[in-house]
């Protein structure tokens, strides 16, 4: 499981927080293991990494999943989203 999941009602989503102190980053492998763990429920699934810092982030910037995001505790109004074509939000497992 995931370290926080919340479920956004007015989207559908279920958004996937995983504290990189605990588990590691999003990365590819842990994106798939989430989706398959998560994958029978009918929500959007939405994949976030939770750092410190980003000093932090540095660290691990090269493992993160593409299509997923990064919330940084010391500027927590903002979220660093890596690529995809929308800003937060679930992705078909097609895209």
């Amino acid at each position: 499981m995931p370290d926080v999941v919340i479920y956004y009602p007015a989207k559908d989503w279920l958004i996937l927080v995983e504290s990189v102190t605990s588990h590691g980053p999003v990365d590819g492998k842990r994106h798939m293991e989430l989706m398959q763990l998560f994958g029978s429920s009918n929500a959007g699934l939405v994949y976030v990494t939770a750092f410190p810092s980003r000093s932090a982030m540095t660290r691990y910037a090269g493992d993160i999943a593409w299509e997923t995001e990064v919330w940084v505790a010391d500027a927590p109004s903002h979220l660093i989203h890596f690529n995809g074509v929308r800003f937060l939000g679930p992705y078909p497992v097609s895209e």
